[in-house]
């Protein structure tokens, strides 16, 4: 089974968040309304191409989340 590259995640005991879970490296959990990013990975190599990297996939993730919540509103 192959995962997909993001999961969208809540947790009862932390009902205001909701979370973007990366299950690719770098491997990552984002609290989408705290803007908080946990890193599950090191992140390797040089720094300008590691901020590239970070800053496009914190692109795509927010893409994720905005048509996974498009989805969500079309639904109900």
């Amino acid at each position: 089974m192959e995962l997909p590259h993001f999961l969208l995640a809540d947790n009862t005991d932390t009902p205001d968040n909701l979370y973007i879970i990366h299950t690719q490296y770098p491997r990552f959990i984002w609290d989408i309304y705290g803007d908080d990013v946990e890193w599950l990975d090191e992140l390797e190599g040089e720094e300008e191409e590691l901020v590239n990297e970070v800053a496009s996939l914190m692109e795509t993730a927010e893409a994720f989340f905005e048509r996974e919540m498009q989805r969500l509103e079309a639904e109900a």
